[in-house]
Order: structure tokens, then sequence, then C-alpha cells
């Protein structure tokens, strides 16, 4: 924009100056409000440091200063970002890909308000009438299941997992963590006085047997103690069944995984509702039956529904089941839990709320809407971005796909690198102004990849047969192997269940997905990959010293942050807040460690690389080859101590390829691995995947981009709809069969694009 502007009209602009977060240098821009603008640029190029980090956290921060000091106290403590000045904000509501909480209590209709709707309709409608809307709440005494506590589950003990039947209480019959022979639990259990503790489990009585899994909480006398018995299996569920699973020690949960498993609640039949709740219906149909519906059949019913009483609720209710339809969520029910949604639906269904919001002059902030979407669901995400913009707000979108980018009214290109080459302004404009640019993203809009001249021919196949998990149709398929297969289809057709469901937990088979990598903030690139192993050993060699001092997990880290780098203070109501470390100033070693040097750089540095510096830095090795495989999946610009908790799903997951690429002969299974990727990395991502088939193994690749079906041997299409309309192969072939004789949505995208110039 030209600085001549009036002061009038610079309110209808953000003003964004010096903007200095993570790698941005100094960035100053103008952003039309009220209007659609798009943010792209290579992975690393800085998009979510500008609007994320900056635009969207101040917004929050000026929001947060507005309360009470007194209710402040509650809020966490948001710094202020790294910028000169901010002007024109107005009030952020990110909508982002954060998976909806892990809390077995959400599900899609508790997150969209529809199922409070549907309360408030039996409520006052359903016959027999049964009270008023929390007695059909699942999460309310009133109305959830007294059995499974409105869960719709209960937890079973697997017995065979705590004990081995062929040996006595002395040859260690319990192989529960923490009651091995001779500890507390056990000698509790063996001197009871109820069970010979040399007798094999399998020869107890009947009555032994009970009061050896499950006797309640008895006080009994042992020697000249009195202590409390209790069976095991109530003393299991009381250790780890009461307890979140996340808290647990990773030995601890994964016995709590191997031996807890759920079941549906007999009882409610996983409805989650009492037998009160369970007796009301409207035209022959239960609220657990109406929520247990595909959301577009549910649309369909609850159209049919006509009583005055309700009306204006009946609409407000049919607008947000429609608008879920809409959005090419209408294979979902409203019992779904909400964190079983991958990160592309659970954004689509927190934008569902916004839409039906009365509010107007916001800025909504969307990082890739276009995650997991078949391109025939781009197009109405496309209509829902647009619709929110011309109900007067601003839209920002971080986003890679030509197609939204093509309905932008403004673009802004971060650029031209990743990293440190990366963090400025390479164009920002209209579409048109965008093509004509020089720039990366400008000369890749229209690139477009061609099928290939010669698909591979399988070396084998993996049979799959009458396959039914979840909505699949008694699916019968090969995939073949040694060659690139992509299974595509519109989200919500069957892809994850098929191949997460048939292919994933075979030998050979790895896996490579979104899903957070288990670990702490301690966590980094260089522990997760083993690298910092060579890079310690090379340290400890070139100072005569141990290679222990060179981990922040250990006797190197600085006392006063216990390696952190930062301090984290617990303000007991407020949550924690991070500062600096003094002592170390966020090295997070002691000085004698940072004395020690390896080519002039000392460990605090080396852990500040990127990937690529000390790919340089590192020339032979261990520590190169790790390097060279993070380069190759495109994860150049990462920094060797960035902790794991700030990786993009894209990102965790070409991390996991990564560390299983060096062997040959394998599977692999990867879920959308173009997500937060730039035109121009696709390619780079197809040149690796041919590395992989080339070097002998198998790919096989959930996948909705053009560009990755365009360059596969072999095209997997399910559908032809999603959830019920799916669970079927509609097409199985080489992308030429595809695009020449196939009818499906896939088809029909496909060869439009390859036949676009």
């Amino acid at each position: 924009m030209s600085s001549d502007h009036t002061a009038a009209d610079s309110h209808d602009l953000i003003q964004v100056r010096g903007a200095r977060e993570n790698n941005l240098t100094g960035v100053s821009l103008d952003i039309p409000k009220r209007r659609l603008t798009v943010f792209t640029g290579v992975s690393g190029s800085g998009k979510s440091s500008l609007v994320f980090d900056t635009i969207a956290a101040e917004s929050r921060r000026l929001i947060d200063e507005t309360y009470t000091a007194f209710l402040q106290n509650f809020m966490p403590s948001l710094g202020r970002p790294d910028v000169d000045s901010l002007r024109n904000l107005s009030a952020a509501i990110i909508v982002d890909q954060e998976r909806m909480g892990a809390n077995s209590r959400s599900t899609v209709g508790t997150a969209t308000d529809a199922h409070t709707m549907l309360r408030i309709m039996f409520s006052r409608i359903g016959s027999p009438h049964v009270g008023p809307p929390f007695a059909f709440s699942f999460n309310r005494a009133e109305g959830m299941c007294p059995e499974c506590e409105g869960l719709g589950k209960v937890s079973e003990i697997d017995v065979g997992q705590l004990v081995d039947m062929e040996l006595s209480l002395n040859d260690g019959a319990i192989t529960v963590p923490g009651f091995a022979v001779d500890t507390w639990y056990w000698q509790v259990m063996a001197h009871s006085g109820l069970f010979d503790p040399d007798l094999r489990l399998k020869d107890y009585t009947p009555a032994q047997w009970e009061d050896f899994l499950h006797k309640p909480a008895t006080k009994l006398k042992i020697g000249s103690n009195n202590l409390t018995y209790e069976g095991l299996v109530t003393k299991v569920r009381r250790l780890y069944l009461a307890k979140d699973r996340e808290s647990m020690q990773p030995q601890a949960r994964a016995f709590a995984d191997r031996a807890v498993k759920l079941t549906g609640c007999p009882a409610c039949g996983g409805s989650r509702l009492n037998e009160a709740a369970r007796s009301s219906m409207i035209d022959g149909h239960t609220i657990a039956q109406c929520s247990a519906m595909q959301i577009d059949d549910l649309a369909e019913f609850v159209r049919g529904i006509h009583n005055d009483s309700v009306g204006p609720m009946l609409e407000t209710l049919r607008g947000t089941l429609d608008s879920l339809v809409k959005i090419g969520l209408g294979y979902l029910s409203l019992d779904r839990e909400s964190s079983t949604l991958s990160g592309g639906e659970a954004q689509r269904v927190k934008m569902v709320r916004h839409l039906g919001s009365s509010l107007t002059d916001v800025t909504y902030v969307f990082d890739e809407p276009t995650a997991g979407l078949h391109p025939h669901d781009i197009q109405r995400m496309n209509d829902l971005l647009l619709q929110l913009r011309d109900k007067g707000n601003t839209v920002l979108v971080v986003e890679h796909k030509p197609e939204t980018i093509a309905i932008a009214d403004h673009v802004v290109d971060l650029g031209p690198g990743a990293g440190t080459a990366g963090g400025r302004i390479c164009f920002a404009g209209d579409l048109a102004g965008l093509r004509k640019s020089d720039t990366l993203t400008g000369r890749y809009l229209d690139h477009r990849v061609r099928l290939r001249e010669e698909v591979r021919r399988p070396d084998g196949k993996l049979a799959i047969r009458g396959a039914t998990l979840h909505n699949l149709r008694d699916v019968s398929v090969d995939i073949p192997l040694g060659v690139l297969t992509v299974v595509t289809g519109v989200a919500g057709s069957g892809k994850s269940s098929l191949i997460h469901g048939y292919v994933a937990g075979q030998d050979g088979v790895v896996v490579a997905d979104q899903s957070a990598i288990r670990g702490s903030r301690r966590s980094n690139p260089a522990t997760y990959t083993g690298l910092l192993d060579p890079i310690r050993s090379a340290f400890a060699k070139a100072n005569g010293v141990k290679p222990g001092l060179f981990s922040a997990n250990s006797e190197g880290a600085c006392l006063a942050c216990k390696g952190l780098g930062v301090i984290y203070t617990d303000l007991a109501m407020m949550a924690e807040v991070a500062s600096l470390c003094e002592e170390c100033e966020g090295k997070r070693f002691t000085p004698e460690v940072l004395s020690y040097r390896l080519r002039g750089r000392n460990i605090s540095e080396v852990l500040g690389m990127s990937v690529a510096e000390a790919r340089e830095f590192f020339t032979t090795g261990q520590a190169r080859m790790i390097l060279d495989r993070l380069v190759a999946v495109g994860l150049g610009y990462l920094g060797l101590g960035q902790p794991l908790t700030t990786l993009s799903g894209g990102e965790r997951q070409r991390l996991k390829l990564a560390i299983h690429m060096a062997k040959n002969g394998t599977t692999y299974v990867l879920d959308e691995p173009t997500t937060g990727l730039h035109l121009a990395d696709v390619d780079q991502l197809l040149a690796l995947l041919d590395r992989l088939v080339d070097g002998g193994n198998t790919v096989i690749v959930v996948e909705h981009h053009q560009a990755v079906m365009a360059h596969a041997d072999w095209i997997i299409d399910l559908g032809p709809g999603a959830g019920h309309e799916g669970g079927q192969i509609v097409f199985a072939g080489t992308p030429a069969e595809l695009v020449g004789t196939g009818t499906s949505l896939t088809a029909k995208h496909l060869s439009g694009y390859v036949s676009q110039p």
C-alpha cells in the first residue's frame, strides 16, 4: 500500500511495524481489514511467526489486559511479541489444527452445542416427558448412566496381563510393575495368610482366587502389624485406573495400556445415558439414536420435525447441522469423541461454531484449513472462508494449496528460504501480482506434476480381505509391493480405517504419522534422532572428558535451570511462566562445559545450529548420516535444540520418517505427508518417495494432494462418498487409467489437474 493513505483509511489496515519474532527480520507491512489475506512461503519461512506469534498473540494479550488485575491473576501471563508497533488490531480468534482435548466427555455434539440443542428439544417435546435439559446430559448426574458415569465405556482388567498362572507368589507370579517378590505390595499379599505363597496360582480354590483378585480393602494382622489387604484387581484399579495415563511413568503407562481394556458399557449400550433419558422419544427416535446417526441423516430427521414450542431453537440446530454437512463433516456423528478427530476435522468443527456467531469485525486466523481435504471438499472450505469475510470479518489464512491462494483478496509471501534464510516479505499484493512476481510461490502457482511416462512394476502384493472396520464394507484389495501407492478419497471415505486398521502393525511396516511425539520439553531433534550421541562423543574426544558432561539432562546441566535454559515459575493459581535462566543465559550448561570447544564452537552453539548448518560442521560419520536424512526430508531449517513440542504435525511426521529411513525392504505408511509443505517442497517430497521406492521399499501414502496422486505408480480410491456412503473401493489402478476411465470425484479432479497447461 502506498504511504500517502489518509489517516481515515489507515484504520482499514492492520499495520505491522518491525516484527522480529523468531526468524522475522524486522518485518513491516499493512494487511487490509475485512478482506481475505493468504500467507504463503516455504516451511519455516516465518508465516506462523508473523500471523500467530505476532498478530494473533498481541491481540490476545491486549484483550487479556482489559480484565481486572484480580481476573488476570487466573490467566496465563502472555509476553509481548517482539515487534515495534501493531496498530488497528481487532479481537483475534484462532482456528487451528490443535487436536481437541483428550477429554472423553467431549464429543462433536458438545463441542458444537448441537447436543445442547437436542437436549432442549427432547426436554420440551420428547415423550414421555423426562425432565429439564440436564436430564439428557451424560455429563450431569441427572442424565448419566450410573454404571459408566456417562463415559459409555467401562474399564475391564485383563487378568492374563497381571499374573502368570503357572507360578506361585514366591516364584514371582504377579507381573504388575511394583509387585515383584519382596516389594511392599508383594509382602502384604504373600504374608496375608489367605493363601500359601508356595502354591501355584492355577491350584487356588475358587474362594482363594476370588480373595486374591477381588477382596475389598480389609484390615488384617500380619505378624505384629495391622495392615490393609486388598485383592490384586482392586488394587490395580486404584493404582492405575484412578490416574491420568499421561502423568504415569512410561513403564506404568505401557502396563496400563496392555492390562486395561475399555469396553462398551453393557448397562447403557455405550449411549452414556441413564434409562429415563433413553426412554423419551421424538418420532420414534431416542436422543441416543439421534446422537449416533450420521450428521447428514440427523439433519434430514430434524428437518421433518415441526413444533412451534421449539421453533427458533430448531432453526439454530438445523443451521449447525447443515454447516457441518456443508463443510464436509456430514459423515461424523454427534456422539463421536472429539479426541478421535484428525487435525483437519477438529479445525472444521471449531469453524462451525464461529460460522453461527453473530460477531462481526473479528480477525479469524486459520492454519492450513485445507489439511486433510480432498479437492472436492476444498471448494466448500473456500466458500466458508469467503462467508466469514462477507460477514465483515478480517480472515488471515496460512496456506499452501493453490486453490485457496486463488480466492485471496491479498497475498503475503514470506521467504525466500527457511529459518535464517527466511523471515522477509518477498511479495505483498493481489494474485495477479503474485503470478508476475519472480518469487518461488509465484513461479510454482501454476506448476503441475505430470503423470509418469512409465509406472514401476510391483514385486508382490499385500492382500487385505474382508475389511469391515468403521465404515468399510467388506473391502478386499491388493496393495502392490515395491512401488508408490497413493490411497485417496474424500474425507471420511475410509482411507485411514483401511490403512491404519489393516496395514499398520504388520511386520516390517513403519508408520510415520502426524501424531504428537511423546517427550517432554527437554526433547529436541538432536535427542530424538540419536544425533546427540555422536555430538557428545566428538566433544568428549576433543577435550578428553566424559561424554555425559555434554547432555543438558545430565551432569553438565546448569544447576539453576537443570539444563532447560529457562526457569518455570509456578504461580499457584496462574499458569506457570517461563523466564530465561539468568545463571546460564539460556545456554543450558555449566560454565565449565561451555569452556570445552569442538572446532571453535561450544556445545550450546552447536545445539543452536540449524540442521543445514550442522551438516556443514559435521562432515563425516554417524552425525553426518543422520543430518543428511533430516535434510532429505526437508527439515534443514529445524534447530537441533528446538523443543519437539514446537513442531507442526507435518514436521513431526518427517522427523519420524528420517529416523526410519536407514532400513531397506520396509513398507512405509505416510499419512498426508504434504501437510505444511510449500508447492516447491512437494517436488522434493516426491523425489524422496522415489528414492525410498528405488531403494527396494514399498511406500503407501494416504493423500489428497493431486501432485502426489499424479506421481503415483498405483492409486486406490475409496468412496464414492463419506461415512455410510463410502467404505468401498471405487478404483484401483494406475493414475493414467483413473484419468482415462475413472468416474469418481477423484478421477474428475485429477483429470482436471493433469490437463491444465
